[in-house]
């Protein structure tokens, strides 16, 4: 399975739009709304539903491998959605004000956040099915196999230039591809990647180019499954440990942010 960043373009966008109306308001009554005010106190409520949205719904698909509700792929984006999303709305609820338990509650979603982002990338450094199912060693052994045999068979009555491209680029350094690297410098490698096959692509004419292309595909698919098995291990090891802390964190932050409400509605209304 494959892995985009579109959930993270479309919460950029969700956020933006977000800012917008908060700007908005700010100009209309020239004030910063405050947390008890409707619209700080709306942006709170949602935000709080977003967030418990990310703690529960994700976690009780990805328990159902039996469902059929949808595939886990769309799930971690809905759940990478929300988990951003969520707590930027609280962040506005604040009325930038961190006093107290808010403040707690604040700095524990900070931190949620950020732990969010690393699992995120040792997560999709896990070769998954569709389903979310991990897939072992022993099979991506065999897609490797699968993919050289496939770039041989479409290496055989190429032009000797494709080949000495696919010597040229099949030796380069493959920096990163082990370790930490090749979990948290995947985009720079792939960078470096496809700044080698630009170079190469512009010096081509466009029959070359078309059968650049095909190659470009085949050694990508191929370096990606090595990198893939090569670091499966230890992203493996690394997200056990990631659970140990992420989960604590975000109970503490549920349990910090439920007495927050207890808190916020007998002060605000049993108190009156």
């Amino acid at each position: 399975m494959r892995y985009s960043n579109r959930e993270l373009w479309i919460s950029l966008i969700a956020i933006a739009f977000i800012t917008l109306t908060y700007l908005l308001v700010v100009a209309i009554f020239r004030q910063i709304p405050g947390a008890s005010d409707f619209y700080g106190h709306s942006m709170g409520i949602l935000g709080f539903i977003l967030m418990l949205a990310t703690e529960t719904l994700y976690t009780m698909r990805k328990r159902s491998r039996s469902a059929r509700w949808g595939r886990m792929s769309a799930w971690l984006q809905f759940h990478i959605f929300t988990g951003l999303v969520g707590p930027y709305l609280v962040l506005l609820h604040s009325s930038w004000k961190f006093n107290g338990l808010a403040g707690v509650v604040m700095l524990l979603t900070v931190v949620i956040v950020a732990s969010g982002f690393i699992g995120r990338y040792i997560y999709t450094a896990i070769p998954r099915s569709v389903d979310g199912v991990e897939i072992e060693a022993e099979t991506l052994e065999r897609d490797i196999e699968k993919a050289n045999a496939e770039l041989n068979r479409w290496l055989t009555g190429q032009p000797e230039s494709m080949k000495a491209l696919a010597r040229r680029l099949a030796v380069a350094p493959k920096i990163g591809y082990t370790g930490l690297g090749a979990i948290f410098g995947r985009s720079i490698i792939e960078l470096g990647s496809r700044l080698r096959w630009s170079k190469e692509w512009r010096g081509m004419d466009p029959a070359g180019r078309a059968q650049a292309d095909q190659l470009e595909q085949l050694l990508q698919r191929q370096t990606r499954l090595q990198r893939q098995l090569a670091s499966l291990a230890l992203a493996r090891r690394l997200l056990g440990l990631w659970h140990t802390i992420h989960i604590p964190i975000g109970l503490s932050l549920f349990v910090a942010a439920f007495i927050h409400i207890v808190a916020a509605v007998y002060y605000a209304t049993l108190l009156r």
